[in-house]
């Protein structure tokens, strides 16, 4: 028997939407890096965004799609990493690794997210993304964090669970 190939639904500028075997699924056309970041002063940075998807705003680690325009076609993983790292915090790391890649959904999407850890942190500019990202920067002390999300998410802020992944992997290295 010869399996049925697998059919484009929509096909968009990030994202097509396919079949296999009667399963719906997104895939995602660009790589993801999530970088976890800590200042000297052993302060998290996160940010926080509008999300349209879920009409709420986020707090989220740094992350980026990997050459998600014309001018960054064949970007590598990690030169994304720094990209993003200045573009949406302002700071800039002498040092990135990858830790893992792991699906964020595998039931719903393609979407392979790569983990990447940022060292020797220094402040080059204001953050805030590009001109279409309305990001706003936090610093969050390691000793506050808990306490901190806990009071976002009763603010009605949504938290990004790759967040506690990134305190796991924080807490392993």
């Amino acid at each position: 028997m010869t399996e049925k190939p697998d059919s484009t639904l929509y096909s968009g500028r990030y994202l097509n939407l396919r079949e296999r075997r009667g399963w719906e699924f997104i895939e995602r056309r660009h790589g993801v890096v999530v970088l976890i970041a800590w200042t000297p002063e052993r302060e998290l940075l996160l940010v926080e965004q509008y999300r349209i998807p879920i009409k709420q705003r986020t707090i989220e680690l740094p992350a980026g799609l990997v050459g998600d325009c014309d001018e960054q076609a064949g970007e590598a993983p990690l030169a994304a990493a720094a990209r993003e790292l200045v573009e949406e915090t302002g700071w800039r790391a002498g040092r990135l690794r990858e830790i893992m890649a792991c699906p964020t959904s595998a039931g719903l999407t393609s979407e392979q997210v790569c983990f990447v850890w940022a060292e020797d942190l220094e402040p080059v500019g204001p953050g805030g993304g590009d001109d279409s990202e309305d990001i706003i920067v936090h610093r969050i002390p390691a000793a506050a964090i808990d306490g901190w999300l806990i009071d976002r998410y009763r603010a009605g802020l949504a938290i990004d669970p790759k967040i506690f992944t990134a305190l796991y992997w924080s807490a392993t290295q």
